[in-house]
């Protein structure tokens, strides 16, 4: 165990980090991201984003240090990104946060060994939620005068693909009452900003990760994603991950030789 870790420990020692740098030209610590990279930056290299879940009104990048390192150290240039939350923002703010991200990274990644024409997007619960958002409606790329270049979709336990659906059918408790501070109390909204009335736009290789143990709302919607994925012809794998929760899901890859990542680095060398 000690041998290892002081192999790990010596492998981070070549990962450089660029902190809290503005993508957006407000001086915003929620319009902020980190970028995770090698110092070698001889060979161009893929890139993912990662959006942080958090039921749409915590979380931040910070937290997913150990995922940017990991990735990193596994010669993938990493970029965790902030967006703003709610109260203060709803969920058309956060999409345009996070596209402007991206937006970032197509411009200045090269500058950290990067290859821009090669950036894959990863989230987590309500992170997976926005990614595919951005990805499915052509209004957010449009709006940040870009196009969604984004070579491959990770979504690792994703909530609220259908948001429209969830809230149609849930009790209203505190979870019901924090959700509609980012999406409103109207189902047109809901139906806007679920990725799942999008379907037609999606066209980009999809990875999609769920815990057995997970919310029932997660695993119905990834395999409804999947399934009419696979239906167009959109190249999309689904695994379950037995025995793991909803926190579950993101927290193992606290440890870099978790499986999580051999199924992402596959993805990444198989998508061309």
């Amino acid at each position: 165990m000690l041998i290892a870790f002081l192999a790990q420990f010596s492998a981070s020692a070549k990962i450089k980090v660029a902190k809290n740098i503005n993508y957006t030209d407000q001086q915003d610590e929620r319009r902020q991201l980190n970028v995770y990279y090698q110092q070698d930056k001889s060979v161009s290299k893929d890139v993912i984003i990662f959006v942080h879940g958090g039921s749409w009104s915590s979380g931040k990048k910070e937290t997913y240090w150990w995922l940017g390192r990991n990735f990193a150290r596994k010669g993938i240039v990493t970029v965790n990104i902030n967006y703003g939350l709610a109260p203060d923002n709803q969920y058309e703010q956060m999409a345009n946060d996070c596209v402007m991200a991206v937006k970032w990274v197509q411009q200045h990644i090269a500058a950290y060994g990067g290859n821009a024409q090669r950036i894959f997007l990863m989230g987590h619960s309500a992170g997976g939620h926005l990614a595919e958002l951005i990805n499915a409606d052509p209004r957010y790329f449009k709006k940040a005068g870009i196009k969604n270049t984004i070579k491959g979709m990770i979504l690792d336990d994703p909530f609220g693909l259908d948001i429209k659906e969830y809230l149609s059918t849930a009790a209203k408790d505190d979870w019901y009452t924090d959700f509609i501070r980012t999406f409103t109390t109207q189902p047109k909204v809901w139906e806007n900003a679920s990725p799942l009335h999008y379907l037609e736009h999606i066209n980009n290789p999809h990875l999609i990760f769920y815990g057995s143990k997970t919310y029932p709302a997660i695993q119905i919607q990834s395999e409804r994603l999947q399934k009419v994925l696979t239906e167009k012809g959109v190249t999309s794998t689904l695994k379950v991950i037995p025995g793991k929760k909803h926190v579950g899901m993101i927290a193992q890859m606290i440890l870099g030789s978790n499986q999580l990542y051999d199924d992402i680095l596959a993805f990444l060398s198989r998508t061309t």
